[in-house]
């Protein structure tokens, strides 16, 4: 792994990179997109650039992982680079566009930096850069090579369900009539639409059908903007132009988030539209006849705006030991209980795996519940909808 040299300049000057990091990822994104304006117009996702919390992932990824290297010699943080290298797989990152990063991010740590940037901090700083390059590269490899789909393929609309005033699923077939490659319940795919100005974006989906599924099916919630963030790009296209017998381009399965095969007991805790893996989840274990206690736990704004409660429902109730508690901030009475997700007093069984998806704050506050009663860290799993600000802070 990294060098003893190395290791001793990066925990030195970890300080302050670690300090100057938010600087450092602005300037490269700024230097990054002015060299290569394609890159932002169909590659990151320039809601999230606009937002800032692409630039809080990657700053808190670099810091992370060079913090676990030197506190960790002889290993690696791999649940942090399986997560970023899935979400890389499922947008097409390719190898040679990783020394392009090197050249703009190291430019930006010179710039920032200055003088203090020796050529053995540059060395050192290189190296730590490198390995987590071609720890990605391999594994991304490793994806690629076991994906059944090569690259983008069409895909046609064949139904449009509209689930909530907010929420849409659209249900696919292959344009080319071939074999809907399989999956894992928990994954997502990745899709490509072009928009009015010219630009190529790509969003993540989660998969809202058990594998084995005839169809690719996932649900989009239409994001509506507020002061800091602008509406979703390409949630409010599919919502607004996207109809049967549309054609879209949908990538091959990707996310590590993933139901095993266990007879453990599970939780399955969402807030919100992620609820989407949770359905898939769910219908698999129905499908399994999966005989453990199963713990479904669901929160959101109100019954109306549930997307897809009554799959919820019913996937759970075909379970032969599984309970479902909704947490409704509004109109809860005779639908679920009222208020913000708690389970104090929610039977959690010895040996829980658990899964969770939503906001941030409704997944820590249910991880926190868990490791109370007794959930090894180890058994809670969680997926992300957009740049992952919780993992860079974890992995270390």
């Amino acid at each position: 792994m990294l060098s003893e040299q190395s290791a001793a300049t990066v925990r030195a000057t970890l300080p302050a990179v670690g300090a100057a990091i938010g600087e450092i990822t602005e300037r490269f994104y700024a230097r990054l997109f002015d060299a290569h304006p394609d890159l932002l117009r169909d590659l990151f996702n320039r809601g999230n650039q606009a937002a800032g919390t692409q630039k809080q992932a990657l700053a808190g990824s670099i810091a992370a992982f060079a913090t676990y290297l030197v506190n960790n010699p002889e290993q690696r943080p791999d649940l942090m680079l399986e997560r970023i290298a899935h979400k890389h797989a499922s947008l097409g990152v390719l190898p040679e566009q990783y020394p392009i990063v090197h050249e703009h991010l190291f430019a930006a740590i010179a710039e920032i930096l200055g003088d203090a940037v020796t050529p053995e901090v540059a060395a050192a700083w290189t190296e730590v850069y490198w390995l987590m390059a071609n720890a990605l590269i391999a594994i991304e490899k490793r994806l690629y090579e076991q994906s059944e789909q090569t690259g983008w393929r069409e895909w046609e609309v064949v139904e449009r369900i509209e689930e909530t005033a907010d929420v849409a699923t659209f249900r696919l077939r292959p344009v080319d009539g071939g074999p809907v490659p399989g999956y894992r319940a928990g994954q997502y795919v990745s899709v490509g639409v072009g928009l009015a100005d010219g630009a190529r974006q790509i969003r993540q989906y989660s998969l809202t059908a058990a594998p084995g599924s005839p169809v690719r099916q996932f649900a989009v919630k239409r994001v509506a903007g507020d002061a800091t963030t602008p509406d979703g790009e390409v949630s409010n296209h599919l919502h607004a132009h996207v109809r049967v017998g549309d054609v879209l381009q949908l990538s091959a399965p990707y996310g590590d988030l993933v139901l095993d095969d266990t007879d453990a007991p599970l939780l399955l805790a969402s807030a919100g539209i992620g609820v989407t893996p949770m359905i898939a989840m769910l219908e698999q274990l129905s499908l399994a006849g999966h005989s453990a206690p199963v713990t479904v736990v669901h929160a959101d704004r109100s019954p109306a705006a549930h997307a897809l409660r009554s799959d919820h429902e019913a996937y759970t109730v075909k379970l032969p030991d599984a309970q479902a508690v909704f947490f409704y901030e509004q109109d809860a009475e005779g639908a679920g209980r009222p208020g913000l997700a708690d389970l104090t007093d929610v039977d959690v069984p010895a040996g829980t795996r658990a899964y969770l998806c939503g906001p941030l704050p409704f997944m820590r506050a249910v991880r926190e519940q868990l490791l109370a009663k007794g959930v090894a860290p180890a058994d809670i799993h969680y997926e992300v909808f957009g740049p992952d600000l919780w993992l860079a802070r974890t992995a270390a």
